[in-house]
C-alpha cells in the first residue's frame, strides 16, 4: 500500500507496516503502531531546523572574530566618549581662567559639541603630524592639549559660546571674527541684555502672534514692485536666508533660534552701545506705543533699525503718523507693517497719494485701504494703474471706483490676468460689460476671489438646488453676493430651514429664481419673525411666500404689520402682492379710498427687517 505524505510532515496511519517519513533532515524507517483513536498531526519544520545549524555553524566559526570586533568597536567608543568628557572639563576650566563664572562656563563647555570635536581633532591632527615643539607636549596630559589648542585658536572662547546660542561652529567662527574687541564676560553680558530689551517672553495676546509677521513677510515679498533702499534690501535678504534652513519662517517663532539668526545675519549689532544707544532706541518704540512683548517683532521684521541714530528712527516713527488709520492706533499699523519706516516704502506712499488724487479717490479712503490692506504700499503706481484700467473699461470711475477700493482693496493687488479671467466667466453666462461692471460696483469681493476654490463650488452648489445655467445669469444679476456667501453656515442652513417649513426643493429654487436675496437673509432676524407673524397672526399658509419670496424683504414693523392691520379691519382679503408690492398712494387708493396711508398701529424705532 502507498501512502501519500508531505515531506515536511510526519503522519501516523493505522496500518502495519512501515512508511519513510522525513526528520531531521533525512529518511528513516519508522514502525507505526495501529491506534484505535484518531492520530494526531504535528509538524517538524525541517527549514527551522536547517536555518538554526546554519547558524550555530556561523556563529561557531565567527564568533571569535567578531566578538575581538566588537570589543574593540566599544573600546574606541569608550575612548572617544572619555575623550569628549576630558575635553569638556578642560573648555570649562579655560573659560574659567577667561573670566566667565563656573555655571556658565559649565554650561558652555556642555552645550558646545562642534567647538569640542574641533579641539579634539586638533590635538590628534597635532599628535599625528606634530607640535611645533615636541619638547614642551612631552608629559601633558590629554586635557592640557586641550587647553594649549584652544588657546591657539585665538578667539578666548566665543566660538564656544556662540554655539550655544544656536549658531553653527562654521557661523560661530565667522561671527567670532567680528567680536574680536570682546572679551567673553563682556559678550555674555552683552548678550543677556539685548534679549533682555528685545526679547521678553510674549504675552498670552495673540492680535501680533509671529505667525501674522511671517505672513505679512511673505505677503510683502510677493507684492514687491518698487525700488527698494539697502535697508530693505538687507531685511528681505535676511527673510530669504531665513526660508533657506529647515523650517523656514517659522524660526521667527522661537525667540532663541531668531535671536540666533538675527546675529547670524547683523553681526554687528553686537557692537552697539547698550547704554547710549540701544536703550534709547527700545524708549522710542515704547514711547510710541508698542507693547514691550512686541518689541522683538518689530526687530525681527525690520533689523536695520537697530542701526539707526536716534533722530532717524524719530523721524520715521512722527511719518506714520500721516496715515489715517482707525482710533489713531499706530502702533497697531506698525506692529502690521514696520517696513513703512524704511526710506523706499514711505517715499512709495506719497507717490500712492498722488495717484489716488488724480484718478479721484479721497486719501482717507486710500488710508483706509492701505491700513486694511498694507502691502499696497510695496507696490508701484505704474502696477496699481493697470487694475485701476481694467476698472474703467467695466465703467468702473470716480465714486465707484471709490467704493470698490474701500470695500476690496486687495483688488488692486491683483494681477490683471486674474481679474480678467473672472470677467470672462461672467461673459460666459452671457453678461454685458455694463452689468459686469455693476456687479463689480456691488460686490467687489467676488473679483478678488478664487474661480475654482470659491466661484465654481457656488456655481455648482446652486445648480445642484435648482438654478440651472438657464436661470444663472439673472440670479446673479440681481444679487452678485450669493458667489461670495458662505455654503455651509449661510445658503444651506436656509434651504434647511425653508424645508423644514414644508416647501419643496422645487418651490425653493423658484422662489431663489424669482427673488435671489432670499438666501442672504438672516433666519433669526428676518425669516423665523416674518414667518411666524404670516402663519400665526395674517392665518395665512406658508406657501404664500412661494409665490411671492419678495415677502421678506419688507419690514415687518414698518410695512408689513400696519398694511396688514388696515385690511384686517376692512375684512379685505388680498395677496401678499397687492398687500406689500404697491406704494402708499396707490395702496391707500385701492383698500381705502384716500390719497394717504394712515398708521394705525405703533411702529418700532428698533425695526430692522
Amino acid at each position: 500500500m502507498l501512502v501519500k505524505i508531505q515531506t515536511n510532515w510526519f503522519v501516523p496511519v493505522a496500518v502495519p507496516f512501515s512508511v519513510p517519513h522525513k526528520l531531521e533532515g533525512c529518511f528513516v524507517m519508522s514502525k507505526c503502531v495501529l491506534s484505535t483513536h484518531t492520530p494526531t498531526l504535528f509538524e517538524v519544520d525541517n527549514d527551522k531546523a536547517r536555518r538554526r545549524r546554519r547558524s550555530n555553524w556561523s556563529c561557531g566559526c565567527g564568533s571569535e572574530e567578531a566578538n575581538v570586533q566588537r570589543q574593540d568597536l566599544s573600546e574606541s567608543e569608550s575612548k572617544r566618549e572619555l575623550e569628549v568628557q576630558e575635553a569638556r572639563r578642560a573648555i570649562s576650566s579655560y573659560l574659567g581662567e577667561l573670566g566667565v563664572s563656573e555655571e556658565e562656563s559649565l554650561s558652555i563647555a556642555w552645550n558646545c559639541p562642534g567647538y569640542v570635536k574641533m579641539l579634539v581633532e586638533g590635538v590628534k591632527d597635532l599628535d599625528e603630524w606634530g607640535w611645533e615643539t615636541d619638547e614642551e607636549i612631552e608629559g601633558l596630559s590629554f586635557k592640557d592639549k586641550i587647553l594649549r589648542v584652544a588657546a591657539q585658536k585665538g578667539d578666548k572662547g566665543k566660538i564656544a559660546y556662540l554655539e550655544t546660542l544656536g549658531l553653527t561652529l562654521s557661523w560661530s567662527i565667522n561671527v567670532a571674527g567680528y567680536l574680536s574687541a570682546h572679551t567673553l564676560p563682556s559678550l555674555i553680558h552683552k548678550v543677556t541684555r539685548i534679549k533682555q530689551l528685545f526679547f521678553s517672553p510674549p504675552d498670552n495676546d495673540g492680535d501680533h502672534h509671529p505667525s501674522l509677521l511671517m505672513r505679512n513677510i511673505l505677503l510683502t515679498m510677493r507684492h514687491l514692485s518698487i525700488s527698494i533702499d539697502e535697508d530693505l534690501q538687507r531685511t528681505f535678504s535676511f527673510f530669504e536666508k531665513l526660508q533657506a534652513k529647515p523650517g523656514g519662517l517659522n524660526i521667527l517663532a522661537s525667540q532663541d533660534s531668531a535671536f540666533s539668526s538675527l546675529i547670524q545675519s547683523f553681526p554687528r549689532m553686537l557692537h552697539l552701545s547698550l547704554d547710549n544707544h540701544l536703550t534709547l532706541i527700545l524708549d522710542s518704540l515704547l514711547n510710541f506705543g508698542i507693547p514691550t512683548s512686541r518689541i522683538s517683532l518689530i526687530i525681527l521684521a525690520f533689523p536695520p533699525l537697530l542701526f539707526w541714530n536716534l533722530q532717524i528712527l524719530q523721524t520715521r516713527l512722527l511719518a506714520v503718523k500721516q496715515i489715517n488709520v482707525a482710533d489713531q492706533d499706530y502702533a497697531k499699523f506698525l506692529l502690521k507693517y514696520p517696513w513703512f519706516l524704511s526710506t523706499s516704502i514711505q517715499e512709495n506712499y506719497a507717490e500712492l497719494l498722488a495717484f489716488s488724487y488724480s484718478i479721484k479717490v479721497p486719501k482717507t479712503q486710500i488710508d483706509h485701504a492701505i491700513e486694511s490692506h498694507p502691502h499696497l504700499l510695496s507696490c508701484s503706481t505704474s502696477k496699481l494703474e493697470l487694475m485701476v484700467d481694467q476698472f474703467a473699461k467695466l465703467g468702473v470711475r470716480k465714486k465707484k471706483l471709490s467704493q470698490v477700493i474701500t470695500r476690496s482693496p486687495q483688488l488692486l493687488l491683483r494681477k490683471p490676468k486674474d481679474f480678467l479671467q473672472i470677467v470672462l466667466l461672467f461673459e460666459n453666462m452671457d453678461l454685458d460689460k455694463e452689468t459686469i461692471g455693476r456687479i463689480l460696483a456691488r460686490c467687489p469681493e467676488i473679483f478678488a476671489s478664487s474661480i475654482n476654490k470659491t466661484l465654481q463650488r457656488k456655481i455648482e452648489f446652486l445648480g445642484r438646488v435648482g438654478i440651472c445655467k438657464a436661470f444663472l445669469p439673472g440670479v446673479i444679476r440681481k444679487y452678485p453676493e450669493l458667489l461670495v456667501s458662505d455654503i455651509d453656515k449661510t445658503l444651506l442652513l436656509r434651504i434647511i430651514y425653508l424645508m423644514k417649513l414644508g416647501l419643496s426643493e422645487e418651490e425653493i429654487a423658484f422662489m431663489v429664481r424669482t427673488f435671489s436675496p432670499l438666501l442672504g437673509y438672516s433666519i433669526e432676524g428676518v425669516l423665523k419673525p416674518k414667518i411666524e407673524f404670516l402663519v400665526n397672526s395674517m392665518e395665512r399658509p406658508v406657501r404664500d411666500v412661494v409665490s411671492y419670496p419678495r415677502y421678506f424683504s419688507y419690514s415687518l414693523e414698518k410695512k408689513i404689520k400696519p398694511r396688514y392691520w388696515v385690511l384686517k379691519r376692512r375684512d379685505i382679503k388680498c395677496s401678499l402682492k397687492d398687500m406689500l408690492g404697491k406704494n402708499d398712494e396707490e395702496f391707500a387708493a385701492e383698500f381705502m379710498g384716500i390719497g394717504g396711508m394712515p398708521v394705525s398701529h405703533p411702529v418700532s424705532s428698533n425695526d430692522s427687517l
